[in-house]
């Protein structure tokens, strides 16, 4: 794993679903050395993201949802760099909505490892807050990229269509707690916080019936 590091950038634009907009901030997270990357959740500027990766090749652009946020800019990053979109297949209806012209180019699915300057990330599916969400955990990183599944306070939002309060809560409480305390939660949306200061704020949503 020698020199992997992740880099965040920050990118605005909107949110949209169920006839509503939203000005939101993403986080894109760019994970490799500096000779091979992956870019997880595309939002916003593909330019912005291409500058970030500059030289570098782009392996893959992985998608951890496909609200519009995260996958707008998805497609022109592609034309810019050849790398492939890659979504679990559960959120092509999601995805549908933004990009009904362009299809992903290869399907997530849990378990599916995606190595990257020695580094492997591991797919998790955690469906909820959307049917096809899934985060990408590296042990070696320490890390675990959550998308809009677990933020620090609690999980991703439900309100919405295509979401399941129950749903989000298990695959948190079955997938995402039982990694080791210290890992480091890469969020779609804010700041970082790790697997053990999330473990106790998720009875808090229970109880609060969220």
């Amino acid at each position: 794993m020698a020199g992997a590091r992740i880099e965040r950038l920050v990118t605005s634009g909107t949110f949209s679903l169920d006839g509503g907009t939203w000005d939101v901030d993403n986080n894109v997270w760019i994970v490799g050395d500096d000779t091979d990357v992956v870019v997880i959740d595309a939002a916003h500027d593909a330019e912005a993201i291409a500058e970030a990766v500059g030289g570098r090749t782009l392996r893959a652009i992985v998608c951890t949802h496909a609200h519009n946020d995260h996958i707008d800019a998805a497609p022109e990053l592609a034309a810019r760099t050849g790398a492939p979109i890659l979504l679990h297949p559960d959120d092509l209806p999601l995805w549908k909505q933004t990009h009904p012209e362009r299809m992903p180019d290869g399907d997530l699915a849990d378990g599916h490892i995606l190595a990257v300057a020695g580094v492997d990330l591991t797919v998790l599916h955690t469906p909820g807050h959307a049917p096809g969400a899934v985060c990408l955990y590296a042990p070696d990183l320490a890390a675990l990229f959550s998308g809009d599944t677990l933020f620090a306070g609690g999980p991703g939002a439900t309100g919405r269509s295509y979401s399941d309060f129950p749903t989000i809560v298990d695959s948190i409480r079955s997938r995402l707690l039982t990694l080791p305390g210290g890992t480091v939660v890469h969020t779609g949306h804010g700041d970082t916080t790790t697997v053990g200061a999330e473990a106790p704020h998720l009875q808090e949503w229970i109880d609060r019936g969220f």
